[in-house]
């Protein structure tokens, strides 16, 4: 019995036409989603904010809301978000970085530097910076037109009015900063009055850098030169007082050190006299002691003497107890007497 050979086939499978056109709406779907979401999203950026103007219904116009960071539905057609910075902007009037084309960098807006006329008929070219932020939109986006706060309002406000606040200065007084930073704090003030209307705040105007015309700059120069001239002659004379000073302190120091010393020579020299005066009188009180005992010695080998010639012992020896060790009598011979002052009876 013999066993037939199998024969396998392999035919092609059918793509599944259900499949792809899934995956075709799928993606047709993404996309018109993600068109969608950028059509109908806008993102606020953490240092921005923004307000909403309808363009149709009876609400129409620049909303009072104000938006702050994130992301927002918006209606193409039926609205729109007009987006403001909220930090510090900067304006630097300073021809340097304008002619170089460095007019518009993130935060910072650059215009010419200002010419002004001083109340002497020179011209100062004045480099100033500006700071200021936006605090209420809403006013930038009613008030002015289109919104260009920097072109409309702060650039030309602030030109007048530095204009009119600096050229009120002398030439020369833009050396001094006292009056230099009091014209600027003035011409804040008065720039801070004029844009608060329209929900602009500054905070600040720095006078960074003056330059004269030529001819004003050499007179200045030359003028000061005399001006040192005169300080330093003052100084060098008030140094040479000083020092004049200085050496009539120390003389009268050392005088007065010289009399000091002289003064406690003088006393050592007196002490030395007193002592020698003290010394003088112990001797002398001692001498006139010795000088005395020796007398009433004498005196008493004279009354010996006598005695002696008297030939009556027992008064002799009576009257020299306790007086004399020994006894001298006149034919030479010495006669020593041991007398006991103690003797009863005499």
């Amino acid at each position: 019995m013999t066993t037939k050979p199998k024969v396998k086939l392999k035919l092609p499978r059918r793509r599944s036409l259900i499949g792809s056109a899934g995956l075709a709406v799928v993606g047709v779907v993404l996309v018109v989603l993600g068109v969608l979401w950028f059509a109908l999203t806008v993102y606020i950026g953490p240092d921005e904010f923004a307000v909403r103007q309808v363009f149709l219904g009876p609400g129409k116009g620049v909303q009072e809301q104000v938006f702050g960071p994130g992301l927002r539905v918006v209606i193409p057609g039926y609205e729109r978000l007009y987006m403001f910075p909220r930090d510090m902007q900067v304006l630097e009037l300073n021809d340097e970085e304008y002619n170089r084309g460095e007019r518009h960098r993130e935060d910072v807006d650059v215009a010419p530097a200002i010419r002004i006329q001083t109340s002497e008929g020179y011209q100062v070219t004045v480099d100033v910076t500006v700071l200021y932020r936006i605090i209420d939109p809403y006013l930038v986006r009613t008030r002015i037109p289109g919104g260009l706060y920097m072109e409309k309002v702060v650039l030309p406000e602030a030109d007048k009015i530095l204009r009119q606040t600096l050229g009120m200065l002398d030439a020369e007084d833009f050396y001094s900063d006292v009056k230099r930073m009091e014209k600027a704090e003035k011409a804040r003030q008065q720039l801070a009055a004029q844009v608060e209307p329209y929900g602009i705040q500054v905070w600040g105007v720095m006078v960074r850098d003056y330059i004269y015309d030529s001819r004003y700059q050499q007179l200045i120069e030359d003028r000061k030169i005399q001006d040192q001239s005169v300080f330093k002659n003052q100084a060098e004379a008030v140094a040479a007082s000083r020092e004049a000073e200085k050496n009539r302190v120390l003389a009268e120091g050392a005088a007065n050190i010289e009399i000091e010393r002289e003064r406690g020579r003088a006393e050592i020299r007196k002490i030395r006299a007193d002592a020698d005066l003290y010394y003088r009188q112990k001797i002398a009180e001692g001498d006139l002691l010795v000088a005395l005992a020796e007398a009433e010695g004498t005196e008493l080998e004279n009354r010996a003497l006598a005695l002696l010639g008297d030939l009556r012992p027992e008064i002799l020896v009576a009257d020299l107890i306790g007086r004399v060790d020994e006894l001298v009598v006149p034919g030479g011979d010495r006669v020593v007497l041991h007398l006991i002052a103690s003797m009863p009876g005499g």
